[in-house]
């Protein structure tokens, strides 16, 4: 069968290859692979970040996984024609306390593994394998859009843990910022107005269809300076990792905000900042500011509820360009219209 596979860090080493098929087993399901999405981590393992699986001198890409249930175990919960998707993350061996506690992405000593990232093949393949207890289920009615889960769980996890901060106290958020309009900052605004939230999206273009897919969404959307939005959120879901950026929310917010950090930044700027002042502001107002990354099983099954509860053409219009397996190169880079590309494993 084909694959997509990757040295990390050659990027001229990216390609469609001829890899085995799996091998029949009793206890994993066999799917076929039906979509992938690609995100800036894909482009991050092109250029140097990720690990190859031991023994094997190329990585299969692809973490964000769409595909049909080929065959099942019997007892598994799943049946030929299930709509599915695979989780990355892997528990590491030890295991820690947390990834013993099914809680990986609270991994306490870096030992964990991820599909298509770390040490283990991921979803780039004509047909993949997955332990059930690793594979979700999706409402059937998603379709194609349903390879918005992984994206979709990363933010369902930011939610969550910044519902449980604000359970310290017996004031709800009203108002809530999300910083940059990608796809995770669309599903971000998205779970906000399911939550009955007053949802704001900032973003430094005004271009293409992402103006036009907040305001479907009854968001509000905003170019230009945080500073001259005159919002002080309660909550703010930081998705584009620019630096300076993070600074600034930490000023504008209202007393006792929160303010979720997922993106990740890949420069090297240096801002100046009045540390003091900063400090002073964040004790007094009791701000909190966390990051989070990747996501549970629970924070998947999060996602799925959300992604079901959606407008499935609204989500439809976040996956804006496909392309075929050879055409993965192409997919790395942005043109100016695209919000969500994704791999057709079938072409």
């Amino acid at each position: 069968m084909q694959a997509i596979t990757v040295v990390p860090g050659q990027p001229d080493s990216v390609g469609v290859s001829e890899v085995a098929d799996p091998e029949a087993s009793p206890d994993l399901l066999l799917v076929e692979g039906r979509l992938i999405g690609i995100c800036g981590t894909d482009a991050d393992i092109v250029e140097g970040y990720g690990w190859l699986p031991p023994g094997k001198d190329r990585l299969v890409i692809g973490h964000e996984s769409l595909g049909a249930v080929l065959d099942a175990p019997e007892g598994s919960g799943f049946a030929a024609g299930d709509l599915v998707a695979g989780i990355v993350r892997r528990p590491d061996p030890v295991p820690c306390p947390a990834c013993a506690r099914g809680e990986w992405d609270f991994c306490r000593n870096g030992r964990y593994t991820e599909r298509g990232i770390k040490e283990l093949d991921g979803y780039g393949s004509q047909r993949w394998q997955i332990e059930p207890e690793y594979a979700i289920k999706l409402d059937p009615a998603l379709g194609d859009c349903g390879v918005l889960i992984e994206p979709a769980s990363v933010v369902a996890k930011a939610w969550d843990q910044t519902e449980r901060i604000f359970a310290r106290s017996t004031w709800r958020p009203e108002v809530a910022l999300v910083t940059g309009a990608g796809p995770i900052g669309l599903l971000a605004a998205m779970m906000g107005v399911q939550r009955g939230l007053d949802v704001h999206v900032l973003d430094i273009v005004d271009s293409g269809p992402k103006s036009q897919l907040v305001a479907d969404l009854g968001a509000t959307f905003h170019t230009g300076d945080v500073h001259d939005l005159g919002l002080e959120p309660d909550v703010v879901i930081e998705c584009t990792g620019h630096g300076p950026l993070v600074v600034d929310l930490a000023t504008v917010v209202s007393p006792a905000a929160v303010i979720c950090l997922t993106g990740i930044s890949s420069g090297t700027r240096s801002v100046p900042v009045g540390a003091d002042q900063l400090n002073k502001e964040m004790v007094l107002e009791n701000t909190v500011v966390f990051g989070s990354v990747n996501a549970s099983r629970a924070n998947f099954e999060q996602a799925a509820d959300a992604l079901s509860h959606a407008d499935v053409g609204w989500l439809a219009r976040l996956i804006s360009r496909r392309v075929p397996m050879s055409d993965f190169t192409d997919g790395l880079h942005k043109h100016p219209d695209d919000v969500k590309v994704v791999v057709d494993l079938r072409a």
